[in-house]
């Protein structure tokens, strides 16, 4: 699933080339999405001006101007935004295309229809799916005295706890096993049983792995690709997710996978502790 670095990769990547462009035409191949397209949308979108993009956890925004409104686009499992050009050929499960008065096209692609685009009216905020998540990792409002005072008396693990969008948003599986082996955290252990410099620890460590993966365009994974059509690289540097059985990179020792809130999570028994 495209977690956070991804979808601001995305945001980064078509951001240049759909801000300030009016959409011309909105074409809906499959309104058959997990949030089914709604019916308004073209009346709504055609002759508008797109605002500053924007993101909420693994949210896109994509602000409308003169309508006061706001796109949500979800990627779901599998989904991918990406530019295409006026005329370029639709491949099998591009979905919608936003036609832009310069010839791009803003085409969404899902194979598992897992992802949705869905219309806010008035503030974004206010809207049931953002207004309860926690802060965004890379903010002010993020740290690891917040994961300790909230997982104080907390008897969960503390890789689903880290998980847990009311936390803090956008630490998904990957993320979260990576941050872990950085801190030197037993992602078995209980969230309340850990100490204040330890989720210091968590915390400068969740903000090192979200930075770098941002930085690296996102995590390669089967079905993702930037805005420009580009595949992640950060798999490359990948010390845990994915690799139970294989030497730790740190000390040697075998890589164990264990299974915590119905998700794989990989580590080093060595080295956290």
């Amino acid at each position: 699933m495209p977690e956070l670095p991804e979808v601001e990769t995305t945001r980064r990547g078509i951001a240049p080339h759909v801000e300030g462009r009016e959409i011309t035409e909105v074409i809906v191949r499959q309104s058959r999405l997990r949030v089914p397209v709604p019916e308004d949308l073209i009346d709504r979108l055609v002759g508008a001006r797109i605002g500053p993009l924007g993101r909420r956890a693994k949210y896109l925004l994509i602000p409308v101007e003169g309508d006061g409104g706001t796109l949500l686009w979800h990627l779901g499992m599998s989904g991918s935004l990406r530019i295409a050009r006026l005329g370029e050929l639709p491949k099998k499960h591009d979905h919608v295309d936003l036609v832009l008065d310069d010839g791009a096209v803003l085409r969404y692609h899902d194979p598992r229809r897992f992802g949705f685009v869905d219309w806010l009216a008035g503030d974004a905020e206010h809207d049931s799916r953002l207004a309860k998540l926690g802060p965004e990792p890379l903010s002010e409002a993020f740290d690891g005295g917040r994961l300790y005072e909230l997982s104080r008396r907390r008897r969960m693990a503390v890789k689903p706890f880290l998980m847990d969008n009311a936390v803090v948003v956008g630490v998904g599986n990957i993320y979260a096993a990576e941050a872990l082996f950085l801190a030197g955290i037993d992602p078995r252990r209980a969230a309340g049983r850990i100490s204040r410099e330890r989720y210091d620890r968590l915390g400068a460590a969740v903000r090192e792995v979200l930075a770098a993966a941002i930085t690296q365009g996102g995590t390669t994974l089967r079905d993702f690709v930037s805005g420009t059509g580009e595949p992640g690289y950060f798999a490359q540097r990948l010390n845990v997710y994915g690799r139970d059985g294989e030497p730790c990179r740190r000390c040697g020792a075998e890589l164990r996978l264990v299974t915590l809130g119905q998700r794989a999570s990989v580590f080093c028994g060595e080295c956290q502790t």
